[in-house]
């Protein structure tokens, strides 16, 4: 939305205005892109695991263009007891995810909706939106990390 000019705030722009700040923001995509794919390449030759996180939602701009797909994606983080449905791809480099079981009951967690979320306790909104929940991460170091043995 931002890069066609339909974000919130957006409306009283003028056109220049859009333009130029389409074209900043597509020149950061292109950097963060481009340091991404280095990174995937020293992993690559270093023979070094990783497992990158990113958001899965559609449009997105590394579902469509990036050339490595995700090993794994979760549609529904809430069930393994994340604050937030939000859809998360996975890539593993050097490795891939294991498929533990293990039983372990979820802690009961505040289901919350991204597009409510407001700043509080002195983190903003993006920062908010952006944290997962502990049980969560436990959970998936656990089933698709650690091995099971």
């Amino acid at each position: 939305m931002m890069l066609n000019g339909n974000k919130n705030g957006m409306e009283k722009w003028d056109d220049i205005h859009k333009l130029e700040y389409a074209m900043k923001t597509h020149e950061e995509l292109h950097r963060l892109y481009m340091l991404l794919c280095k990174l995937f390449v020293i992993a690559n030759l270093g023979g070094w695991k990783m497992i990158v996180e990113n958001p899965a939602n559609q449009p997105h701009y590394l579902t469509g263009y990036f050339p490595i797909k995700p090993k794994l994606i979760d549609k529904d983080r809430r069930a393994n007891g994340d604050f937030y449905k939000k859809p998360t791809q996975y890539w593993f480099v050097n490795c891939d995810p294991m498929q533990n079981m293990f039983l372990e009951s979820l802690e009961q967690t505040e289901t919350m909706n991204i597009e409510h979320q407001r700043s509080k306790n002195g983190k903003n909104r993006v920062v908010l939106r952006s944290l997962m929940h502990p049980q969560y991460a436990r959970r998936f170091i656990k089933s698709f990390v650690l091995d099971g043995e």
